[in-house]
């Protein structure tokens, strides 16, 4: 992991006036965006998106992934996803994001001197748009993001348009690279707490998440081109000096969220039996800089608990299994909020190969990921970790098999990320959870909010018709 960056957070914006003969000339609204420098608003939604992803990373995504299990206030480990408690409920994340993006957006394309915001924040839409529709399918997304200027019942759009349209996620990469490579003035971009201003490293990281996105609808799309044309050029991330992360640090407000709950809400999290039985069938000394041995273990042990406990008919006793590692409270300055990494691609890179997709050495780019994964995670890789059950050609496993598994790892705490690729592949195996609230099976959307049947009635009567009434268990469009 890089170095730790200090992140300023502009938390609020106001300005004391006096009541003066001025006043008429000043008496516009304080919470107007117009007004925000779009360098502290970047730095803001950097922040603020990772921070909060990296929340909702750990207590819903490692829940839905199997990383982790809750003991209690776990209505959602138990699949009842309409029922979000300790977290589950990223909707709200991205729109005001995007929302927010969007006026950096704006600025750049309407002032000159901010005219250096305009790629990196297309890549950013790119980036959380592609997130948000990965979770839900047809979500609003081309009437959205304008606030005042836009409708406030926004219609839904199908992923595929989101993905494939002028303006959707795949048009705005490309044009955010252009932008990049057109912008020749010397004004620097300011708040840019991923790359230090660097727009090469922005070009980089759009290549990133072309691989990653071109990857995931490949299914519906002859992707093969694209990918051969992108790793050819080899213009993205492949190391992890250069990836698209920020640091935690160990102190307020800059420290991971865990770390700054109660203690509580800390322990309601333990190892999944899921994760526990894949580590150590793989000997994989992550689970040692992810877990710590449980209380009751006379040795250096680790235990693992079946998600989905119904806590009115089981009891479970917190000494008995393995909390998180000491990264994710005691000390979170060995932790990032992860917007995509070089191991990320080079796993996708991996299977893209793998499936033909492009002409590449499949296993070479598979065993450079987990190098890169074990390095990220601040911990040595065995010896002969890459020649027993995680080697490529394991006996008993399928190359993607084995990309898919590592992936999986290594993404803890990585927003959704670990369940988004078990819903697209179905690695690693996922176990039927204790007491479901889903007839025993395993959610393969996020449904839509509440509130968006209280505040967009009709387009959300569309979309919820759409999905079987709005139901957890209807594939998006890349997944049918």
């Amino acid at each position: 992991m890089k170095n730790i960056k200090y992140i300023f957070i502009l938390l609020s914006f106001f300005a004391t006036l006096s009541c003066t003969k001025d006043f008429e000339d000043i008496n516009t609204n304080p919470n107007a965006p117009g007004t925000v420098q779009p360098g502290l608003l970047l730095r803001q939604v950097i922040y603020d998106f990772g921070e909060n992803m990296s929340y909702e990373g750990f207590v819903a995504g490692d829940l839905l992934s199997q990383h982790r299990t809750a003991l209690d206030f776990n209505l959602f480990d138990r699949h009842a996803l309409k029922s979000p408690q300790l977290g589950g409920n990223p909707w709200p994340v991205f729109y005001t994001n995007l929302r927010d993006n969007e006026i950096i957006l704006n600025q750049s394309r309407t002032v000159e001197t901010f005219s250096v915001y305009e790629g990196p924040a297309l890549i950013l839409k790119a980036y959380m748009a592609a997130g948000l529709t990965d979770l839900f399918g047809d979500v609003p997304y081309f009437e959205a993001f304008n606030g005042v200027n836009g409708t406030v019942t926004p219609a839904y759009d199908l992923q595929e348009d989101i993905y494939l349209d002028d303006n959707g996620i795949l048009d705005n990469l490309d044009k955010g690279i252009t932008a990049i490579e057109n912008y020749t003035d010397v004004i620097p971009l300011e708040g840019d707490i991923l790359f230090d201003g660097d727009l090469n490293a922005w070009i980089r990281f759009a290549n990133s998440l072309k691989i990653k996105h071109l990857l995931r609808i490949s299914q519906q799309v002859d992707v093969s081109e694209a990918l051969q044309t992108i790793f050819n050029d080899g213009n993205y991330i492949i190391s992890n000096a250069q990836n698209a992360i920020f640091n935690f640090t160990n102190t307020d407000p800059n420290s991971f969220r865990l770390a700054q709950l109660r203690i509580g809400d800390f322990n309601n999290f333990v190892l999944s039996e899921t994760m526990e039985d894949l580590l150590t069938d793989l000997n994989d000394t992550r689970i040692e800089t992810l877990f710590r041995p449980f209380s009751n273990s006379d040795a250096n042990e680790f235990n693992g608990l079946l998600n989905g406990i119904d806590p009115s008919e089981t009891t479970v006793a917190l000494a008995d299994y393995s909390l998180a590692g000491t990264m994710f409270r005691e000390d979170t300055s060995t932790l990032d909020a992860n917007f995509i990494t070089a191991w990320e691609v080079q796993f996708a890179l991996a299977e893209a190969a793998a499936r033909n997709l492009i002409s590449a050495d499949a296993q070479a780019l598979y065993e450079q990921g987990v190098v890169l994964a074990f390095d990220y995670w601040n911990t040595e890789m065995p010896s002969n970790y890459l020649t027993g059950n995680a080697a490529f050609n394991a006996p008993d496993t399928t190359p993607v098999q084995q990309i898919i598994t590592q992936k999986w790892i290594a993404n803890v705490i990585n927003g959704y990320e670990g369940w988004i690729e078990y819903r697209r592949t179905g690695f690693p195996a996922l176990r039927t959870i204790s007491a479901s609230f889903n007839n025993d099976i395993i959610p393969i959307r996020m449904p839509y909010p509440a509130e968006e049947e209280a505040l967009n009635n009709e387009n959300y009567t569309v979309a919820s018709a759409a999905t079987n009434d709005n139901s957890i268990n209807v594939p998006v469009w890349w997944n049918e």
